[in-house]
């Protein structure tokens, strides 16, 4: 099949976009306002955008309280999202009412950063600490400025349990992070391969 992306018209009950663009990431944000309320939401377009120095990236439909904490301090975690913690994850996704702290509300316990003002979850096997580099507003084809925001920022601390360091190496699958795939649907990493990058030539 093919359908045009801009008219929508592929005829089936669900737009097939984010099934297509899966697994994705998932960055569990935290940010505090300059009030001291803090906020944690999981977003789903997000990854790493460079290694030396390394950068995250995330984007948020709508002006939630992620872009607006960010953007008055500056400061935000990202946390790792498990398989142990996803009923936790998934309810930090619910749309409370603005300075709601939803770490308190799905139970988790906060842990203090050592960077950055925003707590990172305790219980989250890796976290980010992060330095706002800038925010872009999207815009369409035509120009229309879009109710987007993508969130850019330099990783300044890192923090990873060191349970899952084994021969000097970081085991992602033991840690079993998820990720978002469409609809209501998620994945979870519990096994890898590997392939070696062929040489020039």
């Amino acid at each position: 099949m093919f359908y045009d992306a801009r008219k929508g018209n592929h005829g089936l009950p669900h737009d097939p976009f984010k099934a297509i663009v899966a697994p994705r990431p998932i960055g569990w944000i935290t940010s505090m306002s300059k009030s001291g309320a803090i906020n944690l939401a999981p977003y789903s377009y997000f990854n790493g955008v460079n290694s030396r120095p390394p950068m995250v990236m995330f984007s948020s439909e709508g002006r939630k309280d992620s872009v607006s904490f960010i953007e008055e301090t500056g400061e935000f975690v990202c946390n790792l999202a498990t398989w142990d913690l996803r009923e936790a994850m998934n309810m930090t996704s619910a749309p409370l009412p603005r300075g709601t702290n939803e770490m308190e509300k799905a139970g988790l316990k906060a842990a203090d950063s050592r960077m950055v003002k925003p707590p990172r979850v305790a219980a989250s096997p890796c976290a980010l600490e992060c330095k706002l580099l800038q925010i872009v507003p999207l815009r369409d084809l035509d120009g229309r400025a879009l109710e987007s925001f993508v969130v850019f920022g330099q990783v300044v601390g890192v923090h990873i349990d060191d349970r899952f360091i084994k021969d000097g190496l970081l085991d992602t699958a033991a840690m079993k992070p998820i990720a978002r795939c469409g609809y209501h649907n998620y994945a979870v990493v519990e096994g890898q391969f590997s392939m070696i990058r062929p040489t020039a030539g």
